[in-house]
């Protein structure tokens, strides 16, 4: 391919008279919106849906289908994008985000509705990634610091408002709407992406890597249903389980040998030759594991330990997007006044190790403004990893990659997240059975571990405190087992090598083989 390079002066009249920068943003910034909202939206909406339609054994698949087509979508989008141009992908990214959304509201039964999860969750992870693109192709390197902030900022708030939106939807409407509504959204980016984004495609053949997006998409879900089942839903030492491990091993191992030999591989190999390529996303891999376990255990604790309802629970985790949404923003525009980022990540880590070891201290008697302060320095030290980390991989890739490096980005924090929250999981469950087994010796406590706020209310007073205080405890390895997480983090990110951020837009011609 082609490298075109294009002078400042020649990037500002771009930017003014074919591509109006603010447009773009503000639509990409609802694209992503929409889909990043879609992760969340459907928590307090399932108990609603489940009684509408039935099928509580497939509960958990609206959620993992989701994810599992999120995780594999970002990579092929990616390298779509790369291949063909962001505009014409994005535009298709919506289409399929539409056509789940539909299947998903006009579903009659929850095996539908997992489907169009799946559908709807393929289409949302490569609008994440193709969004952030998007950004490298209408602004320098210098630039893009402050709105990959933004875009961070876009992504805390939606994970945030997620579940209230579902519930005022469910209460005041149905949840039909809740994918219903993403339709005249979806039709009206596309529209103005029509107008507002150039195409910088022309006529050509290309050499789709078919094997190493077939294999690469086995891999990725065998990973997640690996993470998300395992020791749960199935034994690890069950013939499903060991089955996965095998498709792993066998997927990851095809997939190296076809990369190696495909005129345009989905996950070029060379990319783990550059330093900021493997340090940002094994630093991210390690950030998404402590935020998504954060996001999972949290409201466990304050629903069974301090008694809150699902609800209150749910709004309590915003002091955590805050920090989040603040970090992100302020390291993004910090990287594009000063020129510099390596410190940003080290920095950050540095404040995770902090939050983690504070949210290792939870106890059942800790005032909820304490738990808030935790929450919020947890937050501050996530945030500037993800802006940070998709600028600094956008700046080092080759401009004929830069679809695939931010891909690289969300794939690695969403496979951090899920064997993160899988082995926070087991970690939990092995402290609370040892610690009531501990309080209740000789007697049978698996009952106890899996008791509910309203369970444990109904205890007599003294064996409440006694349970409580197990759960308490037992989220303890959990947070310091995390803190260990930020730690490699931190020594990660400081092998970093910071490189020149330029003031001058490249791009790409697609037209060159």
């Amino acid at each position: 391919m082609k490298a075109c390079i294009v002078t400042s002066t020649d990037t500002q009249t771009a930017a003014a008279d074919t591509q109006p920068v603010r447009v773009v943003l503000m639509v990409v910034s609802t694209v992503l919106f929409v889909a990043s909202l879609g992760q969340t939206v459907v928590a307090t909406a399932l108990p609603t849906i489940v009684r509408d339609l039935g099928g509580l054994d497939h509960i958990t698949w609206v959620v993992t289908a989701y994810l599992l087509a999120s995780t594999v979508g970002a990579p092929i989008f990616g390298k779509l994008g790369d291949l063909f141009g962001r505009k014409i992908i994005l535009q298709c990214g919506i289409m399929i985000f539409m056509l789940g959304s539909l299947l998903s509201g006009l579903a009659g039964s929850m095996g539908v509705i997992v489907a169009g999860r799946a559908i709807q969750g393929f289409g949302a992870g490569g609008l994440i990634v193709v969004v952030m693109a998007v950004i490298a192709d209408v602004l320098p390197p210098r630039e893009r610091g402050r709105a990959q902030g933004l875009m961070g900022a876009v992504f805390g708030i939606s994970t945030v408002i997620g579940p209230l939106v579902g519930g005022f939807f469910v209460e005041h409407l149905n949840w039909h709407w809740i994918f219903f509504i993403n339709l005249p959204i979806g039709i009206g980016a596309i529209l103005i992406l029509a107008i507002a984004l150039q195409s910088t495609v022309r006529p050509v053949a290309r050499k789709i890597d078919y094997a190493g997006a077939i294999l690469l998409a086995g891999f990725l879900s065998a990973v997640v249903l690996l993470a998300n089942t395992g020791g749960t839903t199935h034994p690890w030492s069950s013939p499903p389980m060991v089955a996965l491990i095998a498709i792993i091993l066998v997927c990851l191992g095809a997939f190296i040998f076809a990369e190696s030999r495909a005129a345009e591989p989905i996950l070029p190999l060379t990319l783990f030759r550059i330093n900021t390529f493997v340090v940002i996303n094994s630093v991210g891999f390690m950030v998404g594991a402590t935020m998504f376990g954060t996001l999972t255990f949290l409201p466990l604790f304050l629903q069974v330990v301090k008694g809150i309802s699902p609800t209150v629970s749910g709004m309590l985790i915003l002091p955590m997007m805050v920090g989040l949404i603040g970090g992100s923003f302020l390291a993004g525009r910090t990287m594009t006044r000063t020129g510099r980022y390596k410190f940003l990540p080290v920095l950050s880590t540095g404040i995770l190790i902090i939050g983690m070891l504070l949210m290792s201290t939870l106890t059942a008697e800790m005032p909820l403004w304490q738990v808030s302060l935790y929450m919020f320095v947890t937050g501050t030290g996530i945030g500037p990893v993800m802006s940070v980390g998709v600028a600094a991989l956008q700046n080092a890739a080759p401009v004929s990659q830069i679809g695939v490096a931010t891909a690289s980005a969300n794939m690695f924090r969403l496979i951090g997240g899920s064997i993160g929250t899988s082995v926070f999981g087991a970690l939990f469950s092995a402290a609370t059975a040892a610690r009531l087994t501990e309080l209740f010796p000789g007697q049978d406590t698996t009952s106890m571990a899996a008791l509910d706020a309203e369970a444990i209310s109904a205890l007599p007073l003294d064996m409440q405190e006694t349970v409580l205080s197990a759960f308490s405890h037992a989220m303890h390895p959990v947070f310091l087992f995390a803190a260990c997480l930020a730690v490699l983090a931190f020594l990660l990110s400081m092998l970093l090598k910071e490189l020149p951020l330029s003031t001058v837009l490249q791009s790409v011609d697609r037209s060159a083989a």
